[in-house]
C-alpha cells in the first residue's frame, strides 16, 4: 500500500534513510524537512491540486511495516516540473519491485494533477540507481562534473509525464 506519509511515519522514514547510508548530518536534514512538512498541516489529505508544494509518500507491507519512502517537490519558477528528491526502499526489501511501484505511483500522482516533467538526480558512481531510472524510461539529461566533491559527478535524469 502506498499513501501520503503521516507524522507518525517519521521514525520509520529516518530508519530507512539510515539503512541506505545517510550520514548523521543528512538524517538531520531529512528530519527537518519532515518536521516542517507536517508542521504545515500536510500528510492528511491527497495531493489536492497542481499547486501543492511538496509531498512525502510511504510504501507499506501488508503488516503495516514501512519499507519505502519518496519525497517530491516542484521546481520553482517552472511550469509543472517536479524533482524527486528522495526515493528509497529499505535494503531488506530491495530487488522485489517495490521501488518501481513507488516510482510509478509518484508519476501517476503527478500526471493526475498536471505534472509535466519529473527530474531525478543521482551520483555518477551509483550504477544501480542509474540502471533503475533508465529501466523506467528516464533519460540522462545532464552531468555536472565534480558537483558533490572532486571526481564525484551529479547526473540528472528526466522523464516527460505529459505534453503541454
Amino acid at each position: 500500500m502506498i499513501r501520503l506519509s503521516q507524522p507518525n511515519d517519521i521514525a520509520a522514514i529516518l530508519s530507512i534513510a539510515e539503512a541506505i547510508g545517510f550520514q548523521p548530518g543528512e538524517l538531520e536534514v531529512v528530519n527537518e524537512l519532515l518536521t516542517g512538512y507536517f508542521a504545515n498541516g500536510n500528510g492528511h489529505n491527497s495531493l489536492q491540486n497542481s499547486n501543492a508544494e511538496r509531498f512525502w509518500l510511504t510504501n507499506h507491507q501488508d503488516n503495516g511495516e514501512i519499507i519505502g519512502v519518496a519525497y517530491c517537490e516542484p521546481e520553482r519558477m517552472t511550469d509543472q516540473t517536479w524533482n524527486l528528491q528522495l526515493i528509497a526502499i529499505h535494503p531488506n526489501h530491495q530487488g522485489q519491485g517495490h521501488g518501481g511501484k513507488l516510482l510509478r505511483h509518484v508519476e501517476e500522482m503527478l500526471k493526475a494533477h498536471g505534472g509535466r516533467m519529473l527530474l531525478v538526480e543521482t551520483l555518477a558512481s551509483f550504477d544501480l540507481a542509474q540502471a533503475f531510472y533508465k529501466k523506467y524510461g528516464y533519460e540522462e539529461e545532464a552531468r555536472i562534473r565534480d558537483f558533490y566533491a572532486a571526481g564525484d559527478d551529479k547526473i540528472v535524469f528526466r522523464k516527460v509525464l505529459s505534453v503541454g
